[in-house]
């Protein structure tokens, strides 16, 4: 004969389950840049102005009792800092707020903060997304100075980084020493696999002790945030010193109760807060970036860069941009050693008139100067092909 109990699917309406009361998360990541670069005063406008060493003097050894002494020039220029501007609204239904267990505004504000800080790095170090008035991102100018490093067969990853021709070589060669390094998480197996000549770990001595990664005394740093990007560099080292920024408008949260939100591309009104019961959280920040790149003794022309960086296997699409810089003369003239800058980033022309630079996608400011020429601003467009553009100086009289 059956014997009938009450099982557990039938009082399963009734068992109370229990619910932890934490919400398990990582902890929020904060910019990897704005860390480790210098940090200014705060600006008191949209736009800020560095002055930067340009052009140093230069002595001349006198020839005999009567020689004739030499003249010099010494010259600055302007950095600008331009804010740019990172904002999001958060809709949310207070029918919603008034249910929840948990703090909502307090769980949602810490992670809209670590995502401004994973746009800065991305914006600043490889360019992603930048704001259309900030200069070059750091992979942009370390690339145009010659300072990439591109993997090759017959070396380790030792050599590619602190060897003649590695990426510390190329940043001292400019007269900066590394003070930081950034790198993707898959880095770390990298550097766990490097030998010294005796097979030993280079960065682990033992197993009990924690690996502390640095780079010939420079701390190195894997950003958790998500803004490396390992497809354009695997290892970026650099003199962040020499990279400075400034808070125009610190990390505001204003909480919205009327008003409407549309849709930014077709305009149409998506949400009516008063309407439909609804708050919403808008965040706004607000800063800029510079690397002044001063002249320095070893490096008069301000062409060099104080980053360098380590190329992926397969490295990011570039297209090559050629100035061809010449007079105004009725038969042009190639000018040699005019300065070409785009966008912070300097070259100089060679005795044919030319330069070039290797640029990603995008539209760049240009501007060209010599001495004893009026300067000249322009534009360049960059696509999906090469790009040839002529460049004419005319001189001052």
């Amino acid at each position: 004969m059956p014997v009938d109990i009450t099982r557990r699917q039938d009082a399963e309406a009734i068992i109370r389950e229990q619910v932890v009361q934490t919400i398990f998360q990582d902890a929020p990541k904060q910019s990897a840049f704005m860390s480790m670069a210098k940090k200014l005063p705060n600006m008191t406008s949209k736009q800020t102005r560095i002055r930067v060493l340009d052009f140093l003097p230069t002595a001349y050894w006198v020839d005999g009792d009567t020689g004739m002494k030499q003249t010099t020039r010494q010259a600055w220029d302007n950095v600008y800092l331009t804010a740019g501007e990172l904002a999001v609204i958060v809709p949310i239904s207070e029918a919603v707020l008034d249910d929840a267990e948990f703090d909502i505004m307090g769980e949602i504000t810490p992670r809209v903060n670590e995502a401004i800080g994973q746009k800065v790095d991305a914006a600043v170090i490889f360019g992603v997304n930048r704001p259309r008035e900030w200069q070059n991102d750091i992979i942009t100018m370390a690339r145009q100075a010659g300072n990439n490093v591109a993997p090759a067969t017959g070396k380790d990853y030792y050599d590619f980084i602190l060897g003649e021709d590695g990426i510390f070589a190329k940043v001292e060669s400019d007269g900066y020493g590394v003070s930081g390094a950034l790198a993707g998480m898959t880095m770390k197996a990298k550097l766990r696999g490097l030998r010294d000549t005796t097979g030993q770990p280079i960065f682990k001595s033992n197993m009990q002790e924690k690996a502390t990664y640095t780079l010939d005394g420079a701390q190195m740093y894997f950003p958790e945030n998500g803004a490396f990007d390992p497809t354009i560099a695997q290892l970026v080292v650099g003199d962040f010193k020499q990279a400075v920024f400034a808070i125009r408008q610190d990390v505001t949260v204003k909480i919205l109760d009327q008003g409407v939100i549309q849709d930014p591309t077709t305009k149409e009104i998506v949400y009516n807060l008063a309407q439909q019961d609804m708050i919403a959280l808008r965040v706004v920040f607000r800063m800029g970036w510079a690397l002044p790149n001063p002249a320095t003794r070893l490096n008069e022309d301000r062409t060099g860069c104080p980053f360098a960086y380590l190329e992926p296997g397969t490295p990011a699409t570039t297209q090559k941009v050629t100035f061809t810089v010449t007079d105004n003369a009725s038969t042009p003239v190639a000018v040699a050693g005019a300065r070409v800058n785009v966008n912070g980033s300097i070259l100089t022309t060679a005795a044919n008139g030319k330069v070039e630079f290797n640029l990603r996608a995008g539209t760049y400011p240009v501007k060209v100067s010599k001495k004893g020429y009026a300067a000249v601003n322009d534009s360049v467009v960059v696509e999906s092909a090469a790009v040839t553009k002529a460049i004419t100086l005319a001189e001052q009289v």
